[in-house]
């Protein structure tokens, strides 16, 4: 234990003696996730950990789910992670709006990514009955009102979407990275680790001071809420 930063810490949010927790700039992410999984666990309202990206871009502020533990996630886990960080949403002041993105837009596919993102929007729909949320959809009809009215005049969103929700690890990884590169001096923050039972978050290898500075302001924030 002694040998490893990240079990120490969590062991020390465990028993109290510190509030939060920040971990992830050396090695893989999923190595940093079991430790925090088996010393800080799920919260009560949650079932699995999701992580989710924030992206200030020149036009649109887009929150991306999610880019580095669900490899394949279910209709079920795609349901959660999308009210869990539509709650994360409103804590930062944003009312959600939520798009679960596809190659498929509104029933023009029907394989098994297509349906899993239909049967995800019934399942939120359940859940959540106040969330502004739709799909399955393209990236381009979530981000411009002007396609989605075109496309689909009667949904549920009133604006853009502002928290958009991959199919799989890979979607949403790419995405996020390839949007952080090409929009220059775009700000991000995250990862946001969803569904913890304190204020932890891990990082990844790739973060800059900035980056590290934000997910501390956002950890306080989680600390003393």
């Amino acid at each position: 234990m002694r040998r490893n930063g990240t079990l120490t810490a969590a062991m020390l949010v465990r028993s109290g003696q510190v509030d939060g927790m920040l971990c992830g700039t050396i090695g893989a992410y999923a190595r940093h996730l079991r430790y925090v999984e088996d010393v800080i666990g799920l919260r009560e309202d949650a079932q699995s950990f999701a992580a989710m990206s924030l992206l200030q871009l020149p036009r649109h502020t887009v929150f991306i789910c999610d880019p580095y533990i669900h490899l394949d996630p279910t209709a079920h886990e795609i349901a959660e992670m999308t009210v869990l960080a539509a709650r994360e949403l409103r804590r930062f002041g944003r009312t959600p709006r939520a798009a679960l993105l596809s190659h498929s837009s509104f029933g023009t596919a029907d394989d098994l990514s297509a349906q899993k993102m239909r049967a995800a929007l019934d399942l939120i729909a359940e859940r959540a009955p106040d969330l502004e949320v739709e799909g399955e959809m393209h990236a381009d009809a979530a981000l411009s009102r002007p396609i989605l009215n075109r496309i689909f005049p009667d949904s549920r969103l009133t604006a853009e979407a502002n928290l958009l929700i991959m199919p799989n690890l890979d979607a949403a990884n790419i995405a996020f990275n390839a949007l952080k590169v090409v929009a220059g001096q775009g700000i991000s923050v995250g990862p946001i680790l969803l569904g913890a039972a304190k204020p932890v978050h891990i990082l990844t290898p790739t973060a800059t001071v900035r980056g590290i500075v934000n997910m501390t302001a956002l950890t306080a924030v989680d600390a003393g809420s």
